[in-house]
């Protein structure tokens, strides 16, 4: 699977494997990148043999935010980049997961600076690991800006008003400890490590039937917008044809001869 100057793409097994790559510019978002982005979820959703996918940042640092001038594609060959962009206007907000929901489990690997445009992004990925001294934050507002990538709708569902107001009004640097004191992260590693640790709970899903995971992802996001009574109806409605797939039956009867499942997605 292709990726962009500022985009690499590998396949670890069942995962796909994203690396945001501009480390002279602390991977701040391109726009090569973010179409780069936008063809890989779609893409790895197309894909079964896909189970997983894993975004991290070359060099040392996730994302440092959005780089305008390269967004506008100045100073760059080729304007097939700006033409997508012209072609789908929401590309850029899909690309960073704003308002595009990729039906694989996203975990993200989190090196240094993960800022602005990068701690927005990380709010579309599902599970998030992070190096001791990664750098967490949305500066916009010290900047006169707005974060708009979603933060201000999302942030708040996802770690305690409190917290998420503080970050959002501040603008204040966040340090990994502390974003994982306040569940903007869930796990806190060496540095270095961030990558690893993502790729081994990527193995962890991959194990398990994708069918189920799938269903699980999508009720969890959906019951979210639900009330409990809806969400538990809702969980029924998703939940029940599992239990008929080929898969459920598969992991049933591995489960009784003592073997690792082979899964079919069926």
């Amino acid at each position: 699977m292709g990726g962009t100057e500022h985009l690499s793409v590998r396949r670890e097994g069942a995962t796909l494997v994203l690396t945001l790559n501009r480390p002279e510019a602390k991977n701040a978002l391109s726009l090569p990148m973010l179409v780069g982005l936008y063809d890989r979820w779609v893409a790895a959703d197309a894909d079964d043999e896909i189970r997983s996918i894993v975004l991290t940042g070359a060099g040392g640092d996730f994302c440092a935010g959005m780089d305008l001038k390269a967004l506008a594609g100045k100073g760059m060959a080729g304007d097939h980049y700006r033409d997508r962009l012209r072609d789908d206007p929401d590309l850029h907000w899909k690309a960073m997961l704003r308002h595009h929901r990729p039906r694989k489990p996203v975990i993200a690997a989190v090196e240094g600076y993960c800022v602005a445009g990068g701690t927005e992004i990380l709010q579309g990925a599902d599970i998030r690991v992070a190096g001791e001294s990664a750098t967490f934050g949305l500066f916009e507002v010290r900047r006169g800006l707005f974060p708009i990538g979603g933060s201000t709708v999302r942030l708040p569902r996802q770690i305690p008003r409190t917290h998420a107001l503080e970050m959002l009004l501040t603008g204040r640097p966040y340090p990994a400890a502390e974003a994982a004191a306040i569940g903007l992260v869930g796990h806190v590693v060496p540095d270095g490590t961030a990558l690893d640790e993502a790729l081994a709970i990527a193995e962890q899903i991959n194990a398990c039937g994708p069918l189920a995971v799938e269903a699980v992802k999508a009720s969890v996001y959906e019951a979210a917008e639900l009330s409990e009574a809806e969400g538990l109806a809702a969980e029924l409605k998703r939940g029940w044809p599992i239990f008929d797939t080929s898969d459920a039956a598969e992991g049933s009867r591995a489960f009784e001869e003592k073997r690792t499942p082979v899964f079919r997605r069926a």
